[in-house]
C-alpha cells in the first residue's frame, strides 16, 4: 500500500482525532448503553452539509481527504459526519440512510484508512444485492483509494468465473460481491478463503434480504471470523434487517439520517391524471417539454421498458432500456451510455432504482405507478441528490388512483398537478401511434429470433453436437439477476 505523505501527517491526524473526539461525540456514546444498539444523534431527513466540519475534523487521513476533495466532496454529508467518528474508532455501525446520502464513502473511508495503516489481503468484503451496485461500489473504492494503491475484486454472477478467480489470485484488499457468487467461490475456488477477514459490509441490507439471500448470508456468517468489524447500511429497519443485525453485529452504534419514508425537500413532485389510452401521447409531450434534461422513466415490467425505449427511439428521442433480463454486458453498457451523456433517457425497471451512482438525473417519470409505495421513494431518489433540485412526475391513469393515494399518504405530501395543454399534447397522436406500431413489430421480430436460436440449440443438444453447458448456474443466477 502506497504511503506518500509528509512526516508530520500522522501527528496532524492524531490532533484532528482528539478534536473530533471532543467535538463530534454524540450524547449516547458518553455512557455506553446496556442495550445491543447505541443510538447516535439522529438528524432530519434531508441532506445537510455542515460547512463547519471537515473530513480532517472527523479524523480522516490526509491522503484520503485529498481523494474526497478531488471527487468533489467538500464537506462530509450527514451520514458521513455521524458514522465516521464511530467507525474510525473501530465500532460496528448500523446506518439508516436514503439513496444518495453518501453512505458508500461512509463505509469505504474507514476501510481504506485501516488498510493505509495495516495493508492486508482480503481485508474487507462488501456485499451488494445487484451486479450494478457492486460495480458502483468498486468505482468508489478505487476513486477514494487512488492515492494509496488499493486493490479490489468484483465477484458477481453473469461474468466469467475464471477471470474472477484470477482477480482473487492477485490478492486484492477489498472484495465487492453479490452473495451467490461469493459463496460459489468459497466452495469451488482453490485456495480462497475469508478466514482472516477483518471487515464485513452489508450494503442495502433490506434489499439483500428482500431478494431472498438469507440462506447465503447465513452460510457466509459461519465461515468468516467472529472477531471483525461489521457495517450494515439499509434504507429501512425491517424485521429481517433487525434479525441480521442481531446475528452479525457486536455492540453497534446506530446512525440515522432519514426518517423511514421521506422524500427530500429539494424535490418537486407532480402528477398528471390521464386516460390510460393516452399515456404514450402524454409521455411524448412531456419529454418534448423537457428537451435537454437527463431523464429516468420507470416502468413495472421488462416488456414495458423494451417497448417504450423502442417507441421513443422511433420518435427521435435518445432512449435506452435497463432491466434485469438484459445480458450483463448490455446492462452495464446502457448504464455507462446514460452516465456519459450519450443517451438522455433511461427507461428502467426497479433494478435501477436503488444504489446506482447516476449523479446528474434531472427528472424522474413514473410511467407506471409502483405497486409497492416504498418503491416510489426509491425511484424518485434518483433525482434531487446531494442538495440539488429535481423533478418527479407521476403518470396516473384511472387504474392507478388507489396506488397513487397510498403513495401520498406514505410520504405525507399532496402532489401538485403537472400542467399540460391537451390540444398541444394531441398533436403528437399520429406520430406516437406509428411509433407504437413500429415498437411492437420490433419486439415480435426480436422474440422470433430468440425462439429460433433456442430451437437451434435444442436441436444441437438432441443430436449431441452442442452440449456445451452454461457454466456456473449458481453464481450466474444468484449473483444479481434478481431485482427486475
Amino acid at each position: 500500500m502506497k504511503r506518500s505523505r509528509q512526516k508530520s501527517s500522522s501527528e496532524k491526524r492524531s490532533n484532528v482525532k482528539r478534536k473530533k473526539t471532543e467535538a463530534v461525540r454524540s450524547p449516547s456514546t458518553e455512557s455506553e448503553s446496556k442495550s445491543s444498539v447505541n443510538e447516535a444523534t439522529p438528524l432530519a431527513g434531508k441532506l445537510v452539509l455542515d460547512k463547519s466540519i471537515t473530513f480532517e475534523d472527523l479524523g480522516v487521513d490526509p491522503l484520503i481527504c485529498s481523494a474526497c476533495y478531488a471527487l468533489g466532496y467538500k464537506h462530509p454529508s450527514d451520514i458521513q459526519r455521524e458514522a465516521l467518528p464511530h467507525a474510525l474508532k473501530g465500532r460496528d455501525i448500523i446506518g439508516l440512510a436514503e439513496t444518495g446520502s453518501g453512505k458508500t464513502a461512509a463505509f469505504a473511508i474507514p476501510i481504506l484508512q485501516e488498510l493505509l495503516e495495516k495493508p492486508q489481503v482480503f481485508y474487507a468484503l462488501v456485499l451488494a444485492p445487484t451486479r450494478e451496485l457492486a460495480f458502483q461500489i468498486n468505482e468508489q473504492f478505487l476513486a477514494l483509494g487512488s492515492d494509496i494503491g488499493v486493490k479490489t475484486a468484483v465477484l458477481i454472477g453473469g461474468m466469467d468465473k475464471m477471470a474472477q478467480a484470477i482477480q482473487l489470485a492477485s490478492k486484492p484488499h477489498v472484495i465487492i460481491a453479490t452473495p451467490g457468487r461469493i459463496i460459489d467461490h468459497l466452495e469451488t475456488t482453490k485456495g480462497f478463503s475469508l478466514r482472516n477477514l477483518k471487515c464485513l459490509v452489508f450494503d442495502e441490507a433490506d434489499r439483500l434480504l428482500n431478494m431472498d439471500f438469507e440462506k447465503e448470508l447465513n452460510v457466509l456468517l459461519k465461515v468468516i471470523p467472529r472477531e471483525r468489524r461489521t457495517y450494515l447500511y439499509s434504507a429501512t429497519m425491517t424485521t429481517k434487517v433487525a434479525k441480521l443485525q442481531r446475528a452479525s453485529l457486536s455492540d453497534p452504534v446506530k446512525v440515522e439520517v432519514s426518517r423511514r419514508y421521506q422524500t427530500v425537500k429539494t424535490l418537486k413532485q407532480e402528477f398528471l391524471f390521464i386516460p390510460a389510452k393516452f399515456k404514450d401521447v402524454n409521455l411524448a409531450s412531456i419529454l418534448n417539454d423537457l428537451t435537454g434534461k437527463t431523464i429516468m422513466i420507470f416502468v413495472n415490467m421488462v416488456r414495458g421498458a423494451q417497448r417504450i425505449a423502442l417507441m421513443l427511439r422511433s420518435l427521435g428521442f435518445s432512449a435506452i432500456p435497463l432491466h434485469g433480463k438484459m445480458a450483463q454486458s448490455k446492462r452495464l453498457g446502457a448504464l455507462n451510455k446514460f452516465k456519459a451523456g450519450e443517451r438522455a433517457i433511461l427507461v428502467a425497471t426497479d433494478v435501477a432504482s436503488r444504489g446506482l451512482d447516476i449523479p446528474n438525473v434531472d427528472v424522474v417519470i413514473n410511467y407506471d405507478i409502483p405497486t409497492k409505495s416504498k418503491d416510489y421513494i426509491h425511484r424518485v431518489g434518483r433525482t434531487a441528490r446531494a442538495g440539488r433540485s429535481g423533478l418527479a412526475i407521476a403518470m396516473v391513469t384511472q387504474y392507478d388512483v388507489e396506488l397513487f393515494q397510498r403513495i401520498e399518504k406514505l410520504i405525507g405530501i399532496k402532489l401538485s398537478k403537472y400542467e399540460t395543454e391537451q390540444d398541444a399534447v394531441m398533436l403528437f397522436h399520429e406520430r406516437v401511434t406509428e411509433a407504437q406500431r413500429i415498437a411492437v413489430m420490433e419486439i415480435k421480430d426480436q422474440d422470433q429470433s430468440r425462439q429460433e436460436y433456442r430451437d437451434l440449440q435444442k436441436a444441437k443438444r438432441k443430436h449431441g453436437d452442442g452440449g456445451g453447458g452454461g457454466g456456473g448456474r449458481r453464481g450466474g443466477h444468484r449473483g444479481g439477476q434478481r431485482g427486475g
